[in-house]
């Protein structure tokens, strides 16, 4: 089990690695993009394998010990035992449909995960440099490029009532609003990608309800932020969400809260 300074040193190094991969991407950012189909019918591009080889290599590097599960690995049908419990979840490009449309909101995605929960998160956003990271609860930040790392925490739900994140190319709108029957809405955002997450860890959202598919390695490093600003993910039920569900590593409904 890694300890909280372990832990924080491993921060700096995973979001080197994170604006590395960002920066293979932003070569693919491009009118001419070339797009696949994976075999789940989601889309994929060069930009997502040029990123997962960037951060596949460079924590295989930084932590020969843990194993590596990515998005495209699990893909093309390569999983590592992770029985230890510990081990990296990582989307290189999550996002892609956001990706594909030019609109920003995409995000690379770097978690380790220990004993089931993510210990560790870094959420960087390719097209404008911001980058979100935590490693344990009060450490969250984000930073904006040439600014200095800023704290960030989860807002109490204003008088005014819940501003609500949804999902801009997942939408599951039925569904979210069976789940706010009797709860004051001010305002609903729409975003893409682990941005959702970020927006609540920040204090902009207080709420990111998901009733639609997700896989692990779509939330963790939110998830990560999150809990590093004080915010809570639990099943729809209120039962925890854990992760290392192998071997297609599907969420079940959840739902993101900022403060109480």
């Amino acid at each position: 089990m890694l300890n909280p300074d372990q832990l924080s040193a491993l921060l700096p190094p995973v979001r080197d690695l994170a604006v590395q991969a960002a920066a293979a991407i932003m070569e693919f950012y491009t009118d001419d993009m070339q797009t696949q189909t994976k075999g789940d019918g989601s889309p994929v591009t060069l930009a997502d394998r040029a990123a997962d080889a960037v951060i596949l290599a460079g924590l295989r590097a930084l932590t020969p010990d843990i194993p590596v599960v990515t998005e495209e690995e699990v893909s093309e049908g390569r999983i590592p035992d992770i029985s230890g419990g510990t081990f990296w979840l990582v989307d290189p490009l999550d996002g892609t449909k956001e990706f594909i449309k030019r609109n920003g909101e995409f995000t690379v995605n770097i978690a380790l995960i220990l004993n089931g929960e993510p210990a560790l998160g870094v959420v960087l956003l390719p097209a404008t440099g911001e980058v979100y990271a935590a490693a344990g609860p009060g450490t969250a930040i984000r930073s904006r490029p040439l600014s200095k790392d800023e704290p960030i925490d989860v807002r109490p739900v204003p008088a005014a009532g819940l501003t609500v994140l949804s999902s801009r190319s997942h939408a599951d709108d039925a569904a979210v609003d069976e789940f706010l029957k009797g709860r004051r809405v001010a305002a609903r955002l729409a975003a893409g990608s682990s941005l959702k997450f970020c927006r609540v860890a920040e204090g902009v959202g207080d709420v990111y309800p998901r009733l639609g598919p997700t896989c692990e390695w779509d939330i963790a490093a939110g998830h990560a932020v999150l809990l590093g600003a004080g915010g809570s993910l639990t099943q729809i039920d209120g039962e925890p969400l854990t992760y290392g569900k192998a071997p297609r590593f599907l969420n079940p409904h959840f739902v993101a809260w900022g403060g109480a």
